[in-house]
């Protein structure tokens, strides 16, 4: 499996920015598909899931109320749209898949990772 992000950039505090990840390779059967995100120097964290039927998500609490997570499994796609960030956000923004039935959040039940996407948000 192979994960390209696009869409981060350089925004002001309060703004929104859609993050995507279009998949190629194995992307059959039960899959989970996730945003994870690293500040300097903090350690990778989940954002947001979302299973390959759009049937299960789940959201840090930071991020809940403020981003969604969506999937378009005909472009093999999954977005993240990001509203109201802040300063805090700043982070590199990854995607991930793995491929469990059941909701995994964790990093290492990740398999496959993309290279990652800046997002800056300017206080």
């Amino acid at each position: 499996v192979q994960l390209v992000e696009s869409g981060g950039g350089l925004v002001q505090a309060g703004g929104s920015l859609r993050l995507s990840c279009a998949a190629s390779g194995r992307t059959f059967g039960s899959y989970f598909m996730a945003w994870f995100r690293q500040a300097p120097g903090k350690e990778r964290g989940i954002v947001a899931t979302i299973n390959w039927s759009g049937g299960i998500t789940y959201y840090a609490d930071s991020v809940k109320g403020r981003f969604t997570i969506s999937r378009d499994n005909a472009k093999r796609t999954v977005y993240l749209q990001m509203n109201s960030l802040k300063s805090k956000d700043t982070a590199v923004y990854y995607c991930a898949v793995a491929f469990r039935s059941k909701l995994v959040i964790r990093i290492y039940e990740y398999e496959y990772w993309g290279q990652g996407t800046q997002v800056t948000v300017a206080s």
